[in-house]
């Protein structure tokens, strides 16, 4: 399946681009979560906030703490079989697993300890490079942000 204008996701960061495949096959209800928090601007200017070497960056709080997300209601869990990998976009939440809001992960490396335990929604397919260059901590001194996050399809 390739990734349709429609089903593409463009972060411009502070590190570089880096373009995600959607997924709506896996999670059609996160995936049109993103689009409506990219398309409403929610994303702009937000950081990464928690970047574990190896490990994940995180953003999609508004806080830029991890406590926060939009004020649309949580999502209900839409957990796949689609492995967590490098450039594996997932959803974070609580100890709920109906938690999910706004935030999200990228992998940096395989993590398939979170497999069908968070919702898959897309997959770097440009710019895991400028990921890898994103600072790291928990929490981030002076942390990289999302400068915009565009769907695709609307840039046109």
């Amino acid at each position: 399946m390739a990734a349709t204008p429609e089903n593409t996701l463009v972060l411009e960061t502070s590190k570089g681009n880096v373009v995600i495949e959607l997924r709506p096959d896996l999670a059609p209800n996160h995936v049109d979560r993103i689009k409506e928090l990219a398309r409403a601007g929610f994303y702009d200017g937000i950081v990464f906030h928690r970047v574990i070497d190896g490990f994940m960056a995180q953003a999609g709080c508004p806080q830029g703490t991890g406590t926060g997300g939009s004020d649309l209601p949580d999502l209900k869990a839409e957990f796949n079989a689609e492995p967590h990998v490098r450039g594996t976009c997932s959803m974070a939440r609580t100890q709920n697993p109906n938690s999910a809001n706004s935030q999200f992960f990228i992998c940096f490396a395989d993590a398939r300890f979170l497999d069908k335990q968070y919702t898959v929604w897309g997959q770097v397919i440009e710019g895991m490079e400028n990921m890898d260059k994103i600072k790291r901590g928990e929490p981030v001194r002076d942390p990289d942000r999302i400068v915009k996050a565009r769907i695709l399809a609307d840039a046109a």
